[in-house]
């Protein structure tokens, strides 16, 4: 347990960092292309137009640093403030480009503000709240920004020093190759992005500002290990790894996504030798042919890696050769490694899902390594909806399928399940892209349909359409014939007041994270009784399998599978947020806490879904003023 909170922290602290610069590369690539261009070693010299280097390194980037940072801890407040602070810590420290600096105090002016905020709130006058709000934003980044001047900047830039002259000595000693045994495996199991822009940026970029160019810049970004991973897999791999290799090549090598290889080293452990060995080979060309880059390559693409090299043939040649031989060292030790192994078949997707587990986040890129997911039978009788515990976001999803499939005049039973009860007769199984994976596994013969929104998903339109191809006049007029036994009867909200009572409607609340919001939710579900208190814990750990995020800012957090010996009894909370809670970049404003117990819950769950998967109903709900009002908006529709 104490392992697992650690890595989780770990992970959390990683996408933290990365989460500061990522939405900034624009701003880093603008800098690099102009150093490139301008200065008076690049393509087009020009003195002029050089001028605009320093100030966007020493300023411009920070600032966009500190300001991402308080944003990420306190919206748009923190991250005035944060950008306040991190001008102290610029101004403080004026021979070093500030990244470390802001990556510290953007979101230390966040935290700060939304700390004062909260202390505050509800003791001031009205007429009085935009001048308190102004005056503290601001007395306090000045604050901030003095202590910045005068003590963190100071010592960041002495810290930065430290890891320069490190990185120096480690080359002179020869040992830099060294740091590909921390470096790849690192970004393989969830620090890429940390790595890069949190530890070796700052260092490049002071090097870079001294010298015209830094190897920092490429210890991460080299897309050679990766490569030659993945050519190893288009010659002696097996099954859908093997299929998909040449596009995920294509991907990783111009796109500069390096994520995508990761689930294919993942899934033979032995290729993490491969991408140490091959980074490792990397680095010495680097290092002995004196290769570099004057700015990050951000995305990894050799494209991103030519454009920011500097103007010199000789350096050009060093990058080149650092590709070309950590991907012919890495391709060589992945062949032995794969020509040795006794496996069968290799399922891509299970890798892309432990990939997936360990970054704490969905991947960008699993749909491009995705297997067949089946064939649409010709006539479907039986979809199922499946989710990890089977209450909750597939209860949801099969009531409005139901009811377009009512609509349609489809004679298709629709029912809802968790993952491992998926039974064998199903023919079309409906899971949030995250679980389809694990669907797949239970019951690869069917058809599988991933959806990330269960509310609004286009793929239940285009189900049905597929489905109404196939429909005859003599199954058209048995569905109308049998219509409520397939459908089964409409919701009655009235009758379930034991379920969803108004002292369980909180109005107008706010939360930092959906992990706080989930919290909430579930101590709720405590005090009404629904729950025992160890099912709040299993709600979090249900958010972690993947989002229970339904779409039209709906939210549906429950417990997992193991966690319903924890339900007392079947019941509901409703937590409405106007400004929204962050759920893995989607806003959720209207948040159902659910505890189901031997299936009592889906009638209500099953009106609830109809209700939300109507955008402007969702919005009348957000607008209420009482826990009356919004309940009895659900009761009216």
């Amino acid at each position: 347990m104490a392992q697992s909170t650690i890595k989780v922290r770990v992970q959390k602290f990683g996408n933290f960092l990365s989460s500061m610069v990522l939405p900034n590369i624009g701003a880093f690539i603008a800098w690099g292309l102009i150093t490139a261009l301008f200065i008076p070693t690049g393509f087009f010299p020009n003195e002029s137009l050089a001028n605009l280097v320093d100030p966007m390194v020493y300023y411009l980037l920070p600032l966009l640093i500190g300001y991402t940072g308080g944003k990420l801890i306190y919206d748009q407040r923190g991250g005035v403030v944060g950008a306040i602070a991190t001008m102290g810590v610029i101004v403080g420290a004026p021979e070093t480009p500030m990244f470390l600096g802001a990556m510290l105090m953007g979101p230390l002016g966040g935290f700060v503000i939304k700390k004062f905020d909260q202390a505050i709130e509800g003791k001031i006058r009205s007429g009085f709240e935009m001048l308190v709000n102004n005056f503290s934003a601001g007395i306090l980044g000045a604050i901030l920004a003095v202590l910045a001047y005068l003590g963190i900047g100071p010592a960041v830039d002495a810290f930065t020093e430290a890891l320069v002259t490190g990185v120096d000595w480690l080359v002179e000693a020869g040992l830099l190759p060294l740091t590909s045994i921390l470096i790849e495996p690192g970004k393989i199991l969830f620090l890429n992005n940390a790595i890069n822009h949190g530890i070796l940026s700052p260092i490049g970029l002071e090097q870079s500002e001294s010298t015209g160019k830094s190897i920092m810049f490429l210890l991460e970004a080299n897309p050679g290990p990766g490569l030659g991973v993945l050519l190893a897999f288009m010659l002696f791999g097996r099954g859908t790894a093997k299929q998909s290799a040449s596009g995920a090549g294509i991907i990783h090598f111009f796109g500069g996504i390096h994520e995508i290889y990761f689930p294919y080293v993942l899934m033979k452990p032995m290729l993490f030798l491969s991408v140490i060995l091959g980074g490792m080979s990397g680095v010495f060309t680097l290092v002995l042919l004196g290769g570099g880059l004057q700015a990050p390559a951000s995305p990894g693409s050799i494209l991103a890696i030519t454009a920011v090299t500097p103007n010199d043939g000789m350096v050009y040649v060093a990058n080149y050769a650092a590709v070309l031989v950590a991907a012919v060292v890495s391709f060589a030790v992945s062949a032995v490694i794969m020509k040795t192994s006794k496996t069968s078949d290799e399922d891509i997707n299970e890798a892309t899902k432990k990939m997936e587990q360990m970054k704490g986040k969905k991947s960008s890129v699993a749909g491009h390594v995705s297997e067949n997911k089946g064939t649409l039978p010709e006539e479907v009788n039986k979809i199922v909806f499946a989710c990890d515990a089977g209450m909750g976001s597939s209860a949801m999803g099969a009531s409005l399928l139901r009811k377009k499939v009512k609509e349609a005049g489809l004679d298709v039973s629709v029912t809802n399940t968790a993952i491992s009860s998926i039974p064998a007769d199903a023919q079309v199984v409906i899971t949030q892209e995250k679980l389809t994976p694990r669907a797949v596994n239970k019951l690869p013969s069917a058809y599988h349909i991933s959806v990330d929104n269960f509310l609004s998903s286009p793929e239940y339109d285009k189900l049905i359409a597929s489905l109404q191809d196939g429909v005859t006049e003599e199954q058209a007029e048995l569905v109308e014939e049998s219509e409520t036994e397939a459908v089964g009867t409409e919701p009655n909200m009235d009758k379930d007041d034991d379920l969803l009572l108004e002292e369980n409607i909180f109005i107008g609340q706010e939360f930092a994270s959906k992990e706080e919001a989930i919290r909430f939710a579930g101590e709720a579900l405590v005090k009404a009784g629904y729950v025992e208190a160890s099912y709040v814990d299993a709600m979090i750990d249900r958010e972690g399998i993947t989002t229970t995020y339904m779409g039209n800012n709906v939210a549906i957090p429950h417990g997992t599978e193991e966690a319903k010996k924890a339900v007392i009894k079947s019941g509901f909370t409703v937590i409405q947020v106007p400004n929204g809670v962050d759920f893995d970049g989607e806003q959720a404003k209207l948040i159902f806490g659910i505890a189901g117990k031997d299936g009592t819950h889906l009638e209500i769950l099953s009106g609830i879904a109809v209700i939300c998967s109507e955008q402007e109903n969702v919005d009348q709900m957000v607008g209420a003023r009482t826990a009356k009002e919004l309940k009895d908006i659900i009761n009216s529709k």
